[in-house]
C-alpha cells in the first residue's frame, strides 16, 4: 500500500504544471548564466590577448559602437584614432566582439601574405582549387571583348542622362550606375541580356543588394544580432532572408537557363564559334585534374559572389570618380582632352580616386594560426583582423596630404617609392581580387566616356555623407550636375 502511494506521489510531482514550469526557469536561468560567463570569460581572454595594442577607450556595453552616428562621419572617427595609434588599435562591437583594426602597410603585408576564409568564405585547399579553375576566366583574351560590352552598357546609362543636361539642378547618380554596372556584368560575365537600364520601377536584385548590404552592417552594429538565433527570430532576421532568397533566385535563374543551353554536347561549340566563353561557362565546364568539376553550390557561391563584387562595387567605384572629377574640374578637363584609345592621365585619376573613396573600405579576417608583425606584437589564433583600406589610404605616416585629391601620386616615378601595400583598393596577396582587371577596364570606359559626353559639376547644397556598407556609399546619395560637352574630332 506504501508502495502504491509513493507512485501516486511520484506521478502527481512529475506532472504538476507549476513545478515544471519552476524547472524550466531554473534550467533557462542556468544556461543563461553559463552562458553570460562564458562571454565574459572571452571578453578577458581577448582584452588580455590585445593589451599590447593601446586604442580608444569603450563603453563597458556598447564598446565603441556608440562613437559611429551613421551620419556620415564615421569613417573619420577611424582616421582621427589612427592619427593617435598609426599601426593598429583594437574595436570592440559591443561587450563580447573585438577586431584588431589595421591600417598600415606593414601590418597588412604580414596579414595578406596568409590565408584565410574564402574566395570570400571557403577554406584553404578549397579555395585555391577554386581559385585555379577560375582563374580562366579572367584571361586577356576573354576580358578583352567585354570592353565594348562596357562601352554600350554606358552609352545607354548616359543617354538617360540627357534628360538632366543642362539644368541647374542636380540628379543622383549611384542608382542609375549600379543599373549600368550590373547590366554590363549580366552581358560580359553571363552573356545574359537584360532591359534592367530601361525597364520601369526599381531593379528587385539591386533593392536586395542594398537590404542586404544595410542589414549586415546593422546586425554588426547591434550585438544582441551577434546571436545567430537571437538575429534569426527578429524582423530585422526575417527581412534578411527576404532580401537573400531574391538575390539567390536571380543568380539561380541565370545558372539554370545557361545549364539547360548547355545540355546539348554539341552547344559549347556553337557557343565557343559564336563569342568567347564568358565566367559562366568556364564555370560550368571547369575540371581539374581529376576531371572534376565546381558543386552546384560552389557554382552559385561564386555566381553570387561575382554578381554582386562584379556591380556593386564597381559602382561605387565608379560614382565616387565621377564625384572627384566633379570636384575637381581642372583634372577633369585634362582627362577629357585624352584620345580614348589611351587614356594614361584618365588612369592616374581613377587610381586616386580609389585612393580617397576605395569602394571596400575595409575587410575583416578570422586567424586560424598565431600572427606577429614586423614591430614585434602578436595576436593569437582565432583573433579578429580589421583591415581598413579607407584608413590606410589615408594614413599621413603613409601618404603627404592624404586628403587632397593629387593624380600626381601615381605616376611611376612616385609610386616606386611607396609600399605595394600602400595602396590595396583591391585587396593584395594570394587573396587579391581575381576581377580587378575587369573593374578598371569597366571603370576606365565608363570615366572616359562620360567625360566626353558631359561636364561634370558638384553640387554644394547636397555633399556626399560618406557610409561603409559592405561598399561605400552616400546617405544622400552622390549628386551632381552635368552639360554638354562638344569633343573636337
Amino acid at each position: 500500500m506504501e508502495l502504491i502511494e509513493s507512485v501516486k506521489n511520484l506521478t502527481q510531482f512529475s506532472f504538476d504544471p507549476r513545478r515544471i514550469s519552476h524547472l524550466i526557469v531554473v534550467f533557462c536561468l542556468v544556461f543563461a548564466l553559463l552562458k553570460i560567463a562564458k562571454l565574459v570569460a572571452e571578453r578577458q581572454k581577448w582584452k588580455y590577448a590585445l593589451k599590447a595594442f593601446p586604442g580608444p577607450s569603450p563603453h563597458w556595453l556598447f564598446g565603441h559602437v556608440h562613437e559611429f552616428r551613421q551620419d556620415g562621419t564615421d569613417l573619420d572617427k577611424v582616421i582621427a584614432w589612427g592619427e593617435t595609434y598609426p599601426l593598429a588599435f583594437p574595436m570592440w562591437f559591443g561587450p563580447f566582439v573585438s577586431f584588431l583594426n589595421i591600417h598600415h602597410p606593414e601590418y597588412v603585408k604580414t596579414l595578406l601574405a596568409s590565408t584565410g576564409d574564402g574566395l570570400l568564405v571557403s577554406h584553404g585547399k578549397k579555395w585555391f582549387r577554386h581559385r585555379r579553375l577560375l582563374t580562366p576566366g579572367f584571361h586577356y583574351d576573354v576580358l578583352k571583348p567585354y570592353v565594348n560590352l562596357m562601352a554600350d552598357c554606358t552609352k545607354t546609362m548616359l543617354d538617360k542622362w540627357e534628360t538632366y543636361a543642362n539644368k541647374d539642378e542636380s540628379f543622383e547618380l549611384f542608382e542609375h550606375v549600379s543599373l549600368m554596372t550590373l547590366d554590363s556584368i549580366m552581358k560580359c560575365a553571363f552573356s545574359c541580356e537584360t532591359n534592367c537600364q530601361i525597364e520601369s520601377g526599381t531593379n528587385s536584385y539591386i533593392q536586395a543588394v542594398y537590404e542586404l548590404s544595410y542589414l549586415i552592417n546593422l546586425r554588426f552594429r547591434t550585438f544582441p544580432y551577434h546571436s545567430d538565433t537571437l538575429f534569426y527570430l527578429s524582423p530585422h532576421g526575417y527581412r534578411f532572408r527576404k532580401a537573400s532568397k531574391i538575390a539567390h533566385d536571380h543568380t539561380e535563374e541565370v545558372i539554370r537557363k545557361r545549364k539547360e543551353a548547355l545540355k546539348d554536347e554539341n552547344e559549347l561549340g556553337r557557343i565557343q564559334k559564336k563569342r568567347n566563353l564568358d565566367f559562366l561557362d568556364i564555370l560550368l565546364c571547369a575540371r581539374d585534374e581529376q576531371q572534376e568539376g565546381l558543386s552546384d553550390e560552389a557554382i552559385r557561391a561564386e555566381v553570387d559572389t561575382f554578381m554582386f563584387e562584379g556591380h556593386d562595387t564597381t559602382a561605387s567605384g565608379i560614382s565616387w570618380i565621377l564625384y572627384c572629377l566633379a570636384c575637381h574640374p581642372e583634372h577633369q578637363q585634362r582627362c577629357r582632352q585624352e584620345d580614348l584609345s589611351k587614356i594614361p592621365y584618365t588612369t592616374l585619376c581613377v587610381k586616386e580616386s580609389l585612393r580617397l573613396y576605395p569602394p571596400v573600405p575595409g575587410t575583416s579576417r578570422k586567424l586560424t594560426k598565431p600572427m606577429t608583425f614586423f614591430d614585434g606584437r602578436t595576436v593569437p589564433e582565432g583573433c579578429l583582423i580589421g583591415t581598413s583600406v579607407y584608413g590606410i589610404h589615408r594614413n599621413a605616416t603613409v601618404w603627404e596630404n592624404p586628403h587632397v585629391f593629387d593624380p600626381s601620386r601615381f605616376l611611376p616615378e612616385n609610386s616606386a617609392k611607396r609600399s605595394p601595400h600602400a595602396f590595396i583598393p583591391f585587396s593584395a596577396g594570394p587573396r587579391n581580387c581575381i576581377g580587378q582587371n575587369f573593374a578598371m577596364n569597366e571603370m576606365k570606359v565608363a570615366v572616359a566616356l562620360t567625360l566626353r559626353r558631359y561636364q561634370l559639376e558638384k553640387d554644394p547644397e547636397r555633399i556626399p555623407k560618406k557610409i561603409p556598407r559592405l561598399v561605400l556609399r552616400s546617405l544622400n546619395g552622390i549628386h551632381l550636375k552635368i552639360k554638354r560637352v562638344e569633343i573636337e574630332p
